[in-house]
C-alpha cells in the first residue's frame, strides 16, 4: 500500500510540473464539457474530460498490473 501512494504521490508532483503545459492542450475545454455562462454565475462540469482521463488511467493501471 506504501509503495501506491508513493507512486501516486510521484505522479501528482510530475502532472503539477507539467501542469502549463498540459493546460494548452485544451483539457477542460473539449466538446461535449458543459459551461453555463450567466450574469454573476458560472456552471461548469468538465464531463468529456472526465471521461477521457478515466480511460487514461484506467490503461495505465492495467499496463502496470500486467
Amino acid at each position: 500500500m506504501s509503495r501506491l501512494l508513493i507512486i501516486l504521490g510521484l505522479i501528482l508532483v510530475v502532472v503539477g510540473m507539467l501542469w502549463p503545459w498540459l493546460a494548452k492542450l485544451g483539457l477542460g475545454r473539449l466538446p461535449g464539457d458543459i459551461v453555463i455562462e450567466r450574469e454573476n454565475f458560472r456552471f461548469y462540469f468538465p464531463i468529456t474530460t472526465s471521461i477521457l482521463i478515466s480511460l487514461l488511467l484506467s490503461l495505465l493501471f492495467w499496463l502496470f498490473r500486467r
